[in-house]
């Protein structure tokens, strides 16, 4: 779970990390969601643990990136 600044913020960021075609592998399943301030990702794995080290490096990773162009954007309006 990631709890940001406001509830503007947690969904931007659930929104972005949470591609509606993305094609995963059998037997993993991945859900973002915001709630209020935080944002909460539940992932199943029922295959290798490679697999599962992987898809949370993905997240994190796409999680940090989405932050930084938050940011980004909002010092590109002041």
């Amino acid at each position: 779970m990631l709890e940001y600044a406001d509830a503007n913020i947690a969904e931007a960021i659930a929104k972005a990390v949470s591609p509606d075609n993305f094609k995963i592998p059998r037997g993993l399943s991945i859900k973002t969601m915001s709630y209020d301030k935080k944002v909460v990702t539940t992932i199943i794995n029922e295959g290798k643990m490679a697999t599962f080290i992987a898809t949370i490096n993905d997240l994190l990773f796409c999680t940090s990136t989405a932050e930084k162009t938050l940011q980004t954007a909002r010092k590109l309006n002041k």
